[in-house]
């Protein structure tokens, strides 16, 4: 018989330190199960009634590249028995891989970088010109903005790879992927949370170009010092301007619903989805994630506490299981 309520897989404590309090606070019988030293048995059972999925992408940029993969399995194993899991391997294998997300984009009629995978740079060369250059070479499993390059060539790329034969990992397969011009001070990047499939709040992220944009607490600190993170900002020329984040009120109803729809393409129960909107008039969606690093203050912003709202939600969701 289970005996908990709720069990949250992590691999980042930090980042779930929000979320662990909120659930204490609120008398919810949990346990965090960490990803990055555990064992899984044919002969175990769930634990509770409910788990949620809250494993990364970019574990491996911590070192804990094992973790994702324990995670997936895991996940599997639950379901196979009937558990519920939030966030689960659909949505966790959606996550894992940006080829997914553009061909849900076709799929979807979501206008998205042109994006190609490839395992060697020889191979990509005869179509490197369906993206063409200026673009960014970047992990189909991504996270955190890591091994993100723009490159101007196709000699260039070959150079990178020759160079930093580690920007093949974690799983050796990389993309080149279509660059968006875009001023990211001024116009910068839109990031919508959802919930269930309702919107939960969105806002806008400036930065000074870089690709870590992770809205945590604990990459990005509010009083903008620098945050504890294992993806250093890419090197820009001048002094370096704070990533900041700001609520956004006035989403286009049509953004917000190409994104409803996106995330429940991707099987997503709580998640960010981001785009930015291009000089020449195009909206551009081109990153999903499940684990949403929700931001505290920009949710005050907005009238309420982020985390109090996941807990709200999570509350009904295990009252699901007891009926």
């Amino acid at each position: 018989m289970n005996h908990l309520d709720l069990v949250v897989l992590y691999e980042h404590p930090q980042w779930q330190e929000p979320l662990f309090e909120a659930l204490t606070a609120r008398g919810v019988r949990f346990e965090a199960f960490d990803l990055k030293s555990a064992t899984i048995s044919e002969r175990d059972v769930p634990k509770a009634r409910l788990y949620f999925n809250q494993a990364s992408p970019s574990a491996y940029v911590r070192g804990n590249t094992r973790a994702v993969p324990l995670a997936l399995a895991l996940m599997e194993d639950l379901e196979a028995q009937g558990a519920r899991v939030l966030n689960g391997s659909k949505a966790f294998r959606f996550e894992l891989s940006k080829l997914a997300q553009a061909r849900a984009m076709v799929q979807l009629g979501i206008d998205h970088p042109m994006t190609i995978a490839f395992n060697d740079p020889a191979a990509l060369a005869p179509r490197a010109h369906d993206v063409g250059f200026p673009a960014l070479v970047k992990p189909n499993q991504g996270g955190s903005g890591a091994r993100i390059f723009k490159v101007e060539s196709m000699d260039e790329v070959s150079e990178l790879l020759r160079l930093q034969p580690e920007v093949w990992l974690p799983d050796n397969l990389l993309l080149l992927q279509e660059y968006l011009p875009h001023d990211p001070r001024e116009a910068g990047i839109i990031r919508l949370e959802f919930i269930g499939g309702e919107l939960l709040y969105a806002m806008r992220v400036r930065s000074d170009g870089g690709f870590n944009l992770c809205p945590s607490e604990v990459c990005h600190p509010v009083d903008g010092e620098e945050g504890v993170c294992a993806v250093v900002p890419a090197a820009t020329a001048g002094p370096k301007t704070p990533t900041t984040f700001e609520p956004f009120f006035e989403v286009p109803a049509d953004a917000v619903e190409a994104g409803r729809r996106l995330f429940l393409h991707g099987g997503l129960d709580i998640g960010g989805i981001e785009y930015l909107d291009t000089p020449d008039g195009r909206r551009v969606f081109y990153d999903v994630n499940a684990n949403s690093n929700l931001r505290r203050p920009v949710g005050l912003a907005h009238g309420f506490d982020p985390f109090e709202r996941v807990v709200d939600w999570l509350e009904r969701e295990i009252a699901k299981t007891k009926g």
